[in-house]
């Protein structure tokens, strides 16, 4: 074997570990083809879809793997490494096991089931959806007054994403391109983003999609990419999905490109992942979709989203869709708590790459040994901390505060005023 300074051995495995994750493509791997919607459709949405995966052989990505675990040693980096090796072993053998009951085993050893714990050992994602679901059902009662264009093209946003991505990103700006088939409205990655043809976008989406899309996603996957030394954090795997997806919604939130509609398609996924696991087939998620929104083609394509990869008949769903609430928490928790620790200095790590928060103080020292450079793009709210470091501190704040008293108070004024929907 050999020999290698402890820096180099890191970059080695690192090596390995991007050249592994190369083949792994979960979202392509489990879409359906649009025949598959045609002939639901033209059956009256009344049979289970009939969905076949191509076969995966995941024996070249654990061999490049287990060539990377040779080079593992027992130090703090080490765990990192040993994670990324696991997560990535078990997304390889998640593709194999498409459309069998093992892919929802893989599914829930990546990215978890709606009833588990989050860090406070009490909160679960499925608890907190239903929370959101109570609060938004609520809150919609609200009259909003008229809404605004609620359709603009998948054009028009390619436009204002290109003129977005390349103002950002300059030279290395991805090509956006507007395609006939996509898993969802829209994809990113570093070299291109897809919008897709025939999907109805309001104003909110236009902005959600380029802070969500262009200034997290592509930003993350370029400023890994351009690492010299740490090859692997320019890599998307189910393994830095939670935080970097929680990262994007968060990203909504703190530029005011989110409504209500998006928050409660985020915990209707949560649940209606649930709703699968507990046995529910694909034509139960369908109808629990269609009660929610009254849209047909988009009721199927939410549905699709739960069972792509799995099984159609239940119990077997891909539960990816649960970490955007769950990522958001934690985003949201781990940003406040740099501000309340004084560790503003950590802020800005989480944009290295495609990386998971709990990779930070790995991160951290890995940038101490020369071996990570600093983001070359950060999102414009990252930028500039004047507000973003006031936001923080005051919901950080807020969070110490004891509101019963304060919400009873609320309560009994709020009480004496008639509700009237306005």
């Amino acid at each position: 074997m050999v020999s290698r300074s402890p820096a180099e051995r890191i970059e080695h495995v690192s090596n390995l570990l991007f050249e592994a994750s190369q083949s792994i493509r979960i979202l392509s791997h489990v879409s359906w083809d649009a025949s598959i919607r045609e002939q639901f459709f033209a059956q009256n949405a009344k049979e289970l879809p009939v969905v076949t995966y191509p076969k995966f052989d995941p024996s070249p990505v654990l061999e490049i793997i287990a060539a990377a675990r040779l080079h593992i040693e027992t130090s703090f980096i080490d765990e990192w490494l040993t994670r990324l090796a696991d997560d990535l072993e078990n997304s390889a053998r998640m593709m194999a096991g498409a459309g069998t009951p093992e892919f929802f085993a893989f599914s829930r050893k990546l990215f978890g089931v709606p009833n588990d714990p989050l860090p406070d050992k009490v909160t679960t994602s499925l608890s907190l959806a239903r929370k959101f679901d109570e609060l938004l059902t609520s809150v919609m009662q609200i009259d909003l007054g008229e809404p605004p264009q609620a359709c603009f093209t998948a054009q028009a946003v390619a436009s204002a994403m290109t003129t977005a991505v390349n103002t950002m990103f300059g030279d290395d700006a991805p090509e956006v391109l507007v395609v006939n088939e996509l898993s969802a409205n829209a994809l990113a990655g570093p070299r291109r983003i897809r919008i897709r043809h025939g999907a109805c976008f309001s104003d909110k989406d236009i902005n959600q999609l380029i802070e969500h899309e262009a200034y997290i996603h592509v930003a993350t996957s370029l400023n890994g990419l351009a690492q010299p030394h740490l090859k692997i954090l320019g890599a998307s795997h189910p393994g830095i999905t939670k935080t970097q997806e929680g990262l994007a919604v968060f990203a909504e939130f703190i530029t005011c490109s989110i409504d209500l509609g998006r928050m409660r398609r985020l915990a209707d996924r949560v649940i209606a992942i649930q709703i699968a696991i507990d046995g529910a087939d694909f034509l139960d998620v369908y109808d629990y979709f269609l009660g929610r929104i009254e849209n047909e083609q988009q009721s199927f394509e939410n549905a699709r989203r739960v069972f792509r990869g799995g099984m159609v008949s239940g119990g077997v769903p891909f539960t990816k869709d649960m970490v955007y609430l769950d990522g958001l928490l934690s985003v949201h928790n781990f940003l406040r708590c740099i501000v309340s620790s004084g560790r503003s200095d950590c802020l800005r790590l989480l944009f290295c790459g495609k990386l998971d928060i709990e990779d930070i103080p790995v991160i951290h020292e890995l940038t101490q040994m020369g071996l990570c450079q600093p983001a070359k793009y950060l999102p414009p709210w990252a930028s500039d901390l004047r507000f973003l470091l006031c936001y923080l501190a005051y919901s950080s704040f807020l969070n110490g505060v004891d509101l019963t008293q304060v919400r009873a108070h609320y309560d009994t004024l709020l009480a004496r005023i008639p509700k009237s929907g306005t």
